[in-house]
């Protein structure tokens, strides 16, 4: 009988005040510049409540320091802290979340152990920061405060606790996902991908990010595209200018809504979804603004039905456009997920889907170990990768005539 996981109430050294003067920073930079070994790292968005991704707290712990909470909006630089821990290992859980708020703050890690990434490549079913420290651990964190407004000052007595103790452990896990991964021979893979996390530029901004409107596949014309732009980039400056989510100010059911009917006046406007009764007046005209715009726009100017494809097309499509594309990539998918699960690991960390689909698309002129090697690095795949899904791509191409 295997023994109940043991609750983590409370921090080691209890909840510790948060940081929210020059002072106080200087003190905790001095401290964690000499402390011993990686250090632990968080941070708290404010998603679905403020505009954008920024830090509203941001969590530390290490061995010799103890942990830190730092709040970023009452120090909003925190390039010392950063510098005072370059070179050491930071140990996040699912790092690409956190790594652009942290950026904007001043830090970025030389080196990194992801901790839910080692989960995966490990072959957790869960790798959750709860399901992960439960597992490995035997501890029960609590998870109740994830999705709460971290921009709330001053932030109440169990949030605080609920952040040190996200980070209390995570050292502790990941020295024995370390082991594990020693253990099945995946370690040097593991090491490959926090390299190459740690080392990866920031994302560019995303063309026309008004496409992602949800509900946008119902919308076909050129003309209601046009609305779904005007209404997303209004809403968007208004979010930004009040600081807050964007589906707070308008949602995008309504704009969608608004796109599929494209009103001729404000009384229009307000009897659609989302522009009920308790949208001012004001607002009203500024939307039916936005449509208006669009309405007026020539044709040369309206935006074109889906994006420009800079890949290959749709997998669905490839059996009209390239039949023996469809061949090849059906052989590759079945070769890759194969290997996946003898490796206990999710294909999409063995092998990024995107880079299969390319080179069944376009595969070498001349199918062999150094032509499709060459190919998987060009799209980015790690020497790991490469050498593991190399064999089985070779066989699958050249099985479909490549």
């Amino acid at each position: 009988m295997t023994e109940a996981p043991t609750p983590l109430l409370e921090p080691r050294e209890g909840i510790p005040p948060v940081i929210a003067d020059e002072a106080a920073l200087a003190e905790a930079v001095a401290a964690f510049a000499a402390g011993s070994g990686p250090v632990a790292v968080d941070a708290e968005r404010a998603s679905g409540y403020r505009y954008g991704q920024r830090a509203y707290l941001v969590q530390l712990r290490r061995e010799g320091a103890g942990t830190a909470l730092i709040d970023p909006v009452a120090c909003p630089d925190l390039s010392a802290l950063g510098e005072a821990l370059s070179g050491v290992e930071w140990v996040l859980h699912a790092a690409t979340q956190d790594l652009p708020c942290l950026r904007e703050i001043g830090m970025l890690p030389t080196r990194l152990f992801d901790t839910e990434l080692a989960g995966r490549l490990a072959g957790f079913p869960r790798v959750g920061l709860g399901a992960m420290v439960e597992n490995v651990l035997g501890f029960v964190l609590e998870k109740g405060h994830s999705a709460v407004d971290w921009s709330t000052r001053p932030l109440p007595e169990p949030w605080l606790r609920y952040a040190a103790l996200d980070v209390e452990l995570l050292v502790d896990l990941r020295d024995a996902l370390e082991k594990e991964l020693d253990r099945q021979g995946k370690l040097e893979w593991a090491l490959e991908e926090f390299d190459a996390i740690a080392s990866a530029p920031p994302a560019e901004p995303r063309k026309e990010p008004w496409r992602r409107t949800s509900g946008m596949h119902k919308v076909r014309r050129r003309r209601q595209l046009a609305v779904v732009r005007e209404l997303w980039e209004t809403r968007d400056r208004v979010a930004q200018r009040r600081d807050v989510s964007p589906g707070k100010v308008l949602p995008d059911a309504a704009i969608v809504e608004a796109a599929l009917a494209v009103p001729g006046n404000v009384h229009a406007l307000a009897a659609l979804s989302g522009f009920g009764h308790r949208t001012g007046r004001r607002q009203l005209e500024q939307w039916q603004a936005a449509v208006d715009r669009a309405k007026a726009l020539p044709e040369s100017e309206l935006p074109q039905p889906g994006q420009p494809v800079t890949g290959p097309p749709p997998p669905r499509a490839w059996a009209d456009k390239d039949p023996s594309a469809a061949a090849r990539l059906s052989a590759a998918r079945a070769a890759v997920t194969a290997l996946a699960e003898r490796l206990s690991m999710p294909q999409e960390n063995l092998i990024s889907p995107d880079t299969v689909r390319r080179v069944c698309w376009q595969p070498p002129a001349v199918v062999d170990t150094g032509s499709v090697s060459a190919a998987l690095a060009g799209y980015g795949a790690r020497p790991w990768q490469v050498e593991l899904v190399t064999p089985v791509l070779v066989d699958a191409l050249s099985a479909k005539g490549a």
